[in-house]
């Protein structure tokens, strides 16, 4: 991957050659845990499957079954299992194709800032958000007891990592149970360590900040080296994505807004909950001096429901929040390297 930092940006958007950089977010506060206690409808457990590899069909770990398909060979159902968790990840995945992110190294919005040129290789990003449904099966599979999910120095804190009632899940559930009526809703109240141990889980990953920009802004290689300040073209339009202007309020379910999709059909990029990436969020001062916090930081990308200026919800926007940060409006999507086992069930949907 080449990394080189320049001082004004290659790319030209169509509307505007100037990228905005880094303000602070500015957002409501957070719903009170009163009010979500009056209003929730915990979701029915589901009756779980006695056969492991099934169990873990229903699970939705595609991708950790095709990882490990040795390990069922004798099992009478694996061709039709391993078939179908392909079809699962083909429907689920769509591709990115190569393409570079200029990433803003600045708090300063001013063009000439310095920013930091990513080659991104081809790679499969969920269409997408985890859902509460998806995150449920995390919760019952006992992910939070499993410590091989969690790096070593995040074990002091796995007590913590629980809901409104005292429970192991995301911050917003009750008894462990998310509301039933959010079923296809994008999991919030998640930490980055909780999302990176889904993700592992489920045998997936988080895409970096680069991925997810070049996601967003569709900067493919080319002699035109055009980007989009949002997933649908250069122009905000508040209709395409859940954001304040749209009046919401809150979360929605994840196929909503369908307009608003980059062109391989990635939904909800920008608007409904920022998304947690896999990498680190670092940022320097005017003066070149880095911005340094008092606990590890990473990054978060897209805007939010709650997202009140435009400038905060482009593909080109970097923020970050606290590792151990568990927020009302931010969740995440996975990604897949593209040489993963469902290279060729993606190969054969682009025919």
């Amino acid at each position: 991957m080449a990394l080189s930092l320049f001082s004004k940006k290659k790319g030209v958007s169509a509307e505007s050659d100037v990228e905005v950089r880094t303000p602070l977010r500015v957002e409501p506060p957070p719903p009170s845990p009163d009010s979500l206690l009056a209003e929730f409808k915990p979701a029915t457990p589901e009756k779980e499957e006695t056969d492991e590899l099934l169990r873990l069909f229903q699970r939705r770990r595609y991708a950790f079954i095709i990882d490990n398909a040795d390990h069922w060979q004798a099992h009478p159902s694996v061709e039709r299992i391993i078939d179908q968790s392909h079809e699962a990840l083909e429907s689920g995945f769509a591709l990115v194709p190569a393409g570079a992110a200029s990433l803003a190294q600045t708090v300063s919005d001013d063009a000439s800032s310095p920013q930091l040129d990513v080659d991104v290789e081809p790679f499969l990003m969920a269409v997408h958000p985890v859902t509460n449904a998806d995150f449920q099966y995390f919760v019952d599979g006992g992910a939070y007891e499993n410590l091989d999910l969690w790096p070593e120095e995040i074990w002091p804190y796995l007590i913590e990592f629980h809901d409104l009632t005292g429970t192991l899940g995301p911050r917003y559930w009750r008894d462990g149970r998310h509301d039933f009526r959010k079923a296809n809703h994008p999991v919030i109240g998640v930490s980055w360590y909780e999302a990176n141990a889904y993700a592992t889980w489920a045998g997936v990953r988080l895409p970096t900040e680069a991925e997810w920009q070049m996601a967003a802004s569709w900067r493919i290689r080319s002699s035109t080296d055009v980007f989009r300040r949002f997933p649908w073209g250069d122009a905000m339009d508040w209709t395409r994505c859940n954001l304040w202007n749209a009046g919401r309020g809150t979360t929605v379910a994840v196929d909503e807004y369908a307009e608003g999709g980059a062109p391989n059909n990635v939904l909800q990029m920008i608007g409904n909950v920022w998304e947690w990436v896999g990498t680190e969020f670092n940022i320097l001062a005017d003066d070149q001096s880095p911005i340094v916090g008092e606990m590890p930081m990473m990054g978060v990308r897209g805007g939010s429901f709650d997202t009140y200026f435009e400038s905060q919800a482009t593909s080109l926007f970097r923020s970050g929040q606290i590792a151990l940060g568990r927020t009302h409006n931010l969740g995440f999507r996975c990604a897949l390297d593209i040489e993963s086992p469902t290279e060729e069930t993606a190969s054969e949907g682009d025919d």
